[in-house]
């Protein structure tokens, strides 16, 4: 079986090496600033484990606690915090100068999908051949994009003139708390 390669430095019991700590009781109550073997021999009277939970404070916090829930307790947070971290990856729709209206609203209709998930989305103009003299029809478009994006995203640049395409970077505006809740249960039903 291969060791994960992430290690456990919680220090419980006996691995606690420093003269006095504040001890905080099964029930939350603070107990203050003692020797670190009336912890522990108070920890083993009630039957649970001597736990560091801060050991960068002056002197160390620990718990009076059952080690294993402890443990369990962290693991089920910290898959939680991955669970809740959404990657987000850029994402590009392309358009031409010329495109057509139903085209366009497909268009859009994904851009909205990406800003909503989190995404930003990269928007690109791209010019063939003699659609290089007519640039502002690139212009119009790209503002009309975010005109038609306004209430989801935002521009931190301005538009970005590369060569034959035209770019533009939209940001999804951060999501208030309310929303993360009803989308994950309207992705559900």
């Amino acid at each position: 079986m291969r060791r994960s390669p992430y290690r456990d430095r919680t220090r419980i019991n006996h691995a606690i090496r420093v003269p006095e700590v504040r001890c905080i009781d099964q029930n939350g109550h603070q107990i203050g600033v003692i020797p670190t073997r009336e912890a522990l021999r108070l920890a083993q009277e009630r039957g649970y484990d001597l736990v560091e939970v801060a050991p960068q404070a002056k002197p160390p916090v620990c718990r009076i606690m059952d080690y294993g829930k402890y443990k369990y307790e962290m693991s089920k947070r910290s898959r939680q915090a991955r669970r809740h971290q959404a990657a987000t990856r850029l994402k590009e729709v392309q358009f031409r100068p010329n495109v057509a209206e139903h085209d366009y609203r497909t268009k859009i209709k994904h851009t909205r999908q990406f800003l909503s998930e989190g995404h930003p989305v990269r928007v690109t103009v791209r010019f063939r051949g003699r659609e290089m003299v007519h640039k502002e029809l690139g212009h119009r478009l790209l503002d009309r994009v975010v005109r038609d994006c306004a209430d989801l995203g935002r521009t931190d640049q301005p538009k970005r003139d590369a060569g034959r395409d035209l770019i533009l970077l939209l940001t999804p505006l951060p999501r208030r708390p309310s929303d993360c809740g009803t989308q994950a249960s309207a992705r559900r039903l």
